[in-house]
């Protein structure tokens, strides 16, 4: 038990920013740790994507570096279906559930502020939805309150436009607060996960080779090849390349979204030309783009992840995945359908349905799913610079 002036030290310690060292790996720590060490001596799997040339520079396995190996794998469960040691085996070796663990363990610790780390275990697709709707509600009433039940059902006038019913200058007052609040959140945790293992992965700095390898693995979603070229397991054990590609489509069609919002915010304060746009305007075909894209992936990602390998992942996330693929298909798909109703009976309700799965998608960026993209960029970085360094242990398995 920690003394009060420890817990002190460590919580002021946790709100800077700082890693907090632990006493004792975790009990999940410690069984990835003992699967790793028989990894380590089989190396049947070396080549198959970053965590096995990164494990095998190392022969013991404590926290940190059991943070970054799991921060790695992609868990695309070509490991787990060549091992020899995986269940019913006595060994139990099962790489990707111990590192999707471990994952989820890593969110939790890194969040910021420490309170609101516990959200991740209960941001799950009930809550996540059950915040949109919350959310979309109180937009509603809004609505209501502003032009009685004839404004909440009428076209409204100037040709469709949402600052009929939400003023631009309240859409921002409500949303930069919680976007900026997302960002800084992510930022802390992620400049607390870096500090803990650049120490165990060389502790040399960031290099442009290294960096530029690590973009490129990270836009190509270069791991989830299965590292044979043949994808990930289905539920069948059949490989596909499925998973991939509805990764893509969603990374992208976001990026393409979040592009769109970008450029519709010059075009607004330096070009002085508000919204609604049309096409071939550059916000609208990029967010026309983008918003097919993420349908099309989210839907997609959706119905694999109700059909992966029992053995794949931490069933205990399954909620949150689902939670954050549904408000990502929420968001698109509501956009596209303000595209389709502006101007028309049905705008309103879509707009508020829209900007509720918007704030409610802000609101858990930091404590949901989306996190495990940018700690996963982190270990490929530190991943980059670590292979250009001699193995601590005399062998040079990249």
């Amino acid at each position: 038990m920690q003394s009060l002036d420890a817990l002190v030290r460590d919580a002021h310690a946790l709100a800077m920013g700082e890693v907090v060292p632990m006493s004792a790996p975790t009990d999940i720590e410690a069984e990835a740790a003992r699967q790793l060490r028989i990894c380590n001596a089989c190396r049947y799997c070396e080549g198959f994507c970053a965590v096995f040339p990164a494990m095998t520079r190392r022969l013991e396995f404590p926290s940190a570096d059991v943070h970054f190996l799991a921060n790695l794998c992609h868990n695309c469960g070509a490991c787990l279906h060549a091992c020899q040691y995986a269940p019913p085996h006595e060994f139990a070796v099962n790489i990707p559930q111990a590192m999707a663990r471990v994952r989820g363990q890593t969110y939790h610790d890194y969040a910021w502020p420490p309170t609101l780390g516990r959200l991740y275990e209960r941001n799950g697709l009930t809550l996540s939805l059950a915040l949109a709707a919350g959310l979309a509600l109180f937009l509603l009433l809004a609505v209501l309150l502003k032009g009685g039940p004839d404004g909440l059902w009428s076209a409204t006038p100037a040709g469709g436009s949402f600052y009929d019913l939400f003023p631009h200058n309240l859409m921002v007052g409500l949303f930069a607060p919680v976007f900026l609040f997302a960002v800084l959140a992510l930022a802390l945790g992620v400049r607390r996960f870096w500090r803990e293992i650049t120490p165990v992965t060389s502790g040399a700095p960031l290099s442009a080779p290294a960096t530029f390898e690590a973009t490129h693995d990270v836009l190509r979603l270069k791991y989830l090849d299965g590292g044979h070229g043949e994808g990930c397991h289905n539920d069948d054990d059949a490989y596909t390349l499925s998973r991939r590609r509805f990764h893509h489509l969603t990374f992208y069609g976001f990026l393409l979204c979040f592009a769109a919002t970008s450029v519709a915010t010059l075009y607004h304060y330096l070009l002085g030309q508000p919204a609604p746009y049309e096409l071939p305007s550059l916000p609208k075909l990029l967010g026309a783009v983008g918003g097919v894209m993420l349908v099309a992936g989210t839907a997609g990602l959706g119905w694999l992840n109700l059909h992966r390998h029992p053995l794949h992942g931490d069933a205990a996330q399954k909620p949150m995945d689902l939670g954050f693929i549904a408000l990502l298909f929420l968001v698109s798909a509501s956009g596209l359908g303000l595209w389709v109703a502006r101007g028309t009976p049905a705008m309103a309700l879509l707009l508020c349905l829209h900007l509720g799965a918007v704030m409610a998608l802000f609101a858990t960026l930091p404590y949901g799913k989306f996190a495990h993209g940018i700690f996963r960029a982190a270990a490929l970085l530190r991943h980059a610079v670590e292979k250009r360094r001699p193995s601590p242990i005399g062998l040079d398995a990249d």
